[in-house]
């Protein structure tokens, strides 16, 4: 058996020409097939963690994908800033519907990492832990992300500027206003979490009121001191926080947000008590009845997968037509290259070789090449999965991983090899049949 297989690999590198057209029409359809997969999967990985059982957003009226993508994922612009005294209601903690309302304000970056106000139960949301330091207490105390950390070299201590709005831009740099101070960065969440620089409420608030009033010399001094956050040092050792300590926290942290009922926030987070034709009737009611806008995560990705999925499954209809095209190469190569060695077949026969020896010859050559085009095409796709997941980190701060290898691929490999040994097939039966006599005497 080994010598037959190895006879097949001699016949195939006998026509490079072929073998090449076969390996790139077969690398393309596998390799397009697994970019599709890893993509499909990280993607709905990452939708699905970062949905963290938030029940409904609350915001601005616009559109509501928009609105769960800014909120939720950070990947969009928010719809506009909402009113305190409206969503007061909401940030209710005996209300009897609502278990968790989590406010946001949005507004400014460091590098492209979004700052976003909120209070500490918004660590509960992705039960994300300390690996140094602690939560914010003062204004412009901030608790950073793992990739955060990692991306912009930030450390516990460390001061910064912001900029306006969420790409990094210097002509937009807040370079008035008090110095941000990272006070904790969290463990690695593999969620949104990471990408985030999170602080109180008031400071998002506080970095333009600051920078409007020092416009005003007299009033500088003042604010200056009334502003600067602590110079007491940090201790690196995390803190470690109970789930009730921090909803303890935050509920301190609402109390004192809604009082400023002035003030705008951009979005409120809900996660609901429990299930109920109440709770599923307040988005309609939200939105029917007040100047707010509700959506459901859940219902908006979803609709986002399916507009996704138009795409993907064309594309992946593509993949497979080249990769049948490439069959169809196989077939007619070996079909033409049958011609040529029927001498050499009936040789072999006369020479001992039986007919299902042949048939298995032709056969490992088709699935030799589908092998080999499949393992390319594989290399292909994860590198191509790598290239986009630096365009994905770079434009939206979510990374892909272009070497995890699914399940799946498993599966396409073994379609491969039936493909290919499908594609031999006939070839294969017709040297099977192949008349020693005739052929020799033929040849003669």
């Amino acid at each position: 058996m080994l010598k037959i297989f190895k006879l097949a690999l001699k016949n195939i590198f006998n026509k490079p020409l072929s073998l090449a057209l076969s390996l790139v029409l077969f690398a393309l359809g596998s390799g397009l097939i697994t970019a599709l997969l890893l993509l499909n999967r990280q993607l709905e990985d990452q939708f699905v963690r970062n949905l963290a059982d938030v029940e409904l957003v609350i915001g601005a009226k616009g559109s509501p994908l928009q609105l769960i993508l800014c909120n939720m994922y950070h990947i969009d612009n928010p719809t506009g800033n909402i009113n305190l005294a409206e969503t007061k209601p909401f940030l209710n903690p005996k209300h009897p519907l609502i278990a968790k309302a989590i406010p946001l304000s949005l507004g400014d970056n460091f590098k492209s990492y979004r700052i976003v106000g909120t209070t500490p139960g918004f660590l509960t949301m992705y039960n994300a832990g300390f690996e140094q330091g602690r939560v914010w207490e003062n204004d412009y105390e901030v608790v950073i992300g793992k990739s955060v950390s990692d991306q912009t070299g930030l450390k516990l201590g460390d001061e910064f500027d912001s900029s306006h709005g969420f790409m990094e831009d210097d002509d937009l740099i807040h370079e008035q206003h008090i110095k941000f101070k990272v006070v904790g960065i969290l463990n690695p969440a593999g969620s949104v979490i990471d990408q985030l620089i999170l602080c109180n409420n008031k400071t998002v608030w506080l970095v333009h009121e600051h920078e409007e009033v020092e416009e005003t010399e007299s009033d500088s001094t003042e604010i200056d001191n009334h502003l600067k956050h602590s110079d007491e040092p940090i201790n690196p050792a995390p803190v470690i926080y109970t789930t009730e300590e921090l909803l303890e926290l935050h509920a301190n942290a609402v109390q004192e947000l809604v009082s400023n009922e002035e003030k705008d926030i951009t979005s409120i987070l809900i996660q609901f008590r429990g299930r109920n034709y109440q709770t599923l009737n307040m988005q309609r009611s939200i939105n029917e009845n007040t100047n707010l806008q509700a959506a459901t995560p859940a219902i908006e990705i979803n609709r986002l997968f399916v507009l996704m999925g138009v795409g993907i499954e064309a594309l992946r209809a593509l993949a497979i037509l080249i990769m049948i095209v490439s069959g169809l190469s196989i077939f007619i190569s070996m079909l033409n290259s049958l011609k040529e060695r029927k001498y050499e077949l009936a040789l072999m026969r006369a020479m001992g070789a039986s007919r299902w020896q042949l048939l298995t010859l032709i056969v490992a050559e088709g699935a030799f090449i589908a092998i080999v085009g499949y393992f390319i095409g594989a290399l292909m796709g994860h590198a191509a999965v790598a290239l986009i997941s630096g365009y994905m980190q770079d434009s939206y701060r979510y990374a892909l991983d272009g070497w995890v290898f699914l399940p799946e691929e498993g599966i396409l490999l073994v379609a491969c090899i039936v493909l290919g040994k499908l594609a031999a097939l006939l070839p294969a039966i017709q040297a099977y049949r192949t008349d020693i006599a005739n052929t020799l005497t033929q040849r003669g």
